[in-house]
């Protein structure tokens, strides 16, 4: 068979269809809701969302994490006050708790460099395991043995003891 055909062998009988006009006397419904919906719901939401948008776009607010302001430390509240003991109860433990992840991402880093390094790792991590001894003695100093329990009373109580044992032995190296 021929690649090509030749058209007059065979013919194509002709269509006795007339051609349908697109247009009739009686409009379609679902044009007509169409439109009624695109002009009394959807154009108003749209230009109300696009007027926010603007709106947010003069203001933008980068949220990246809560802070909290600064509030009075166990030893400023006065006496009897227990919304300034209780205030100073949650800055403390916001201050263990942001301790303790800077302990553990310290930790995480020296891990981190122990298994990029491998063998080298004394010579080569020595700057992150320096820095991981202070960050734990200072939180040990802080708050070492309170306990599950501790509160910001006690670690108080525990920074002037060892205050008053720093002085006692300035005290005793001066004498000497």
């Amino acid at each position: 068979m021929p690649e090509d055909r030749d058209w007059e062998v065979y013919k194509v009988p002709p269509t006795r269809t007339p051609v349908s006009e697109g247009t009739t006397s009686v409009p379609n419904p679902v044009t007509f809701l169409q439109t009624v919906f695109n002009y009394v719901i959807d154009a108003p939401v749209t230009f109300v969302r696009e007027w926010i948008e603007r709106q947010q776009a003069k203001n933008k607010f980068y949220y990246y994490h809560q802070k909290f302001r600064r509030v009075p430390d166990l030893s400023e509240c006065l006496e009897g006050d227990y919304l300034c003991f209780f205030e100073a109860e949650a800055q403390w433990r916001r201050d263990r708790m942001v301790d303790q992840e800077i302990v553990e991402i310290v930790r995480e880093r020296l891990g981190a460099c122990k298994q990029r390094e491998g063998p080298n790792q004394f010579q080569n991590c020595a700057k992150e395991m320096e820095q991981l001894a202070q960050v734990t003695k200072a939180y040990q100093d802080r708050y070492g043995d309170l306990g599950v329990h501790g509160n910001a009373r006690t670690c108080l109580m525990k920074q002037k003891h060892r205050m008053l044992e720093e002085r006692k032995a300035q005290a005793n190296a001066s004498d000497q």
